[in-house]
């Protein structure tokens, strides 16, 4: 097979060719068509035979899909599903143009571009030719003319070069990007920018002929995909963090809830020599008080106090020992009405 070039600069030539490219891909066959970046080789996206062949010229496999061009932004609702507010503003800023978008893909679509997990890669097209050809043919699958690791083409010639023998048709729209400088060489030729619209972050996963700064300026949260990896790098990290902080906390807490289980407890202040609390623990029989020990770690046996000339309940006795709210210094006496069966039931203090 070797392609055709036919012209599509003037109007008698351009009818001429929209009407030979419209045969070709009805026939389920691709050809190469001029857009506002680069030459593109095209096929009807919703041809399983043409996509197919399509790849297959570019040497490419299933696992990279070619993008769909499409003439109007309006035909959007119809082929993406979950249209972010944000990713129509930037199609409403940027298309016709170079900017593609990449979105969750109709479910009910009868299409096949190979593994798109999905999802599908929009773009309006700033080119006359390639906008009248998506006019009366619909939705067109197109990659960059080339073989997969080449440079794009920017003229029919070097199209011809490349796919002459793979595609039966190409449409000569002179040099791309037509605002082209007499020294530009293909090299330099900038692809679409694209952005991937499928989650609540616009991502831009290829930088191209549309800056980031442009796309910030209708939409400031679109982020790179250095940006992006560098937040998600941080959020985890704060993330693990935080789990770390959560699990010392925890093991804290349960260290502290086993001390209480244990009998041990915040150290509780000595009595003051000469004091009431001093009196009560030195006629209690103990040799010390233990004082890790909390008032109701103990259960101990009750005995009867041999000192009976003070009546203090058995809350008033355990408060002064513990240091509770009420100090006593030598000298000082509670008032109470305790009699002397409530002084015959004072707790003896347990053992150390």
């Amino acid at each position: 097979m070797k392609a055709t070039i036919v012209s599509a600069t003037d109007q008698e030539a351009f009818d001429q060719a929209i009407a030979t490219a419209e045969s070709v891909i009805k026939d389920h066959k691709p050809i190469v068509i001029p857009t506002d970046t680069v030459y593109g080789i095209a096929a009807d996206a919703f041809s399983v035979e043409g996509v197919t062949a399509l790849l297959a010229a570019k040497g490419r496999s299933r696992q990279m899909p070619p993008p769909v061009l499409i003439y109007d932004k309006a035909v959007l609702a119809g082929l993406a599903d979950e249209v972010s507010a944000d990713a129509r503003a930037l199609a409403d800023a940027f298309w016709p143009g170079a900017l593609t978008l990449i979105f969750y893909s109709q479910p009910s679509l009868n299409w096949d571009l190979g593994e798109t997990q999905g999802t599908v890669a929009l773009r309006v097209p700033h080119d006359p030719v390639a906008i009248e050809l998506l006019k009366k043919l619909g939705p067109l699958a197109v990659s960059s003319a080339n073989k997969t690791g080449r440079v794009a083409a920017t003229t029919a010639d070097e199209a011809m070069e490349q796919l002459g023998a793979d595609v039966e048709l190409i449409l000569d729209g002179g040099p791309r990007p037509a605002e082209r400088s007499d020294d530009f060489e293909s090299v330099h030729a900038q692809p679409s920018t694209i952005v991937d619209c499928t989650s609540d972050r616009l991502i831009v996963v290829r930088e191209g002929a549309i800056p980031v700064e442009r796309l910030r300026e209708v939409v400031p949260s679109v982020v790179t995909r250095a940006e992006f990896d560098e937040q998600e790098k941080a959020r985890r990290e704060a993330e693990v963090a935080l789990a770390q902080t959560q699990q010392a906390m925890t093991t804290l807490e349960n260290d502290s809830d086993q001390q209480e289980i244990d009998g041990v407890g915040p150290k509780a202040a000595a009595p003051v020599a000469g004091s009431l609390a001093a009196h009560l623990v030195s006629h209690s029989g103990l040799k010390a008080v233990d004082q890790k020990r909390t008032a109701t770690a103990y259960a101990a046996p009750i005995r009867t106090v041999e000192d009976k000339t003070k009546p203090f309940t058995v809350a008033e006795a355990r408060a002064l020992v513990f240091g509770a709210s009420s100090s006593t210094s030598a000298g000082i006496t509670l008032e109470s009405k305790a009699g002397q069966a409530e002084l015959d039931e004072l707790e003896e203090l347990p053992e150390a």
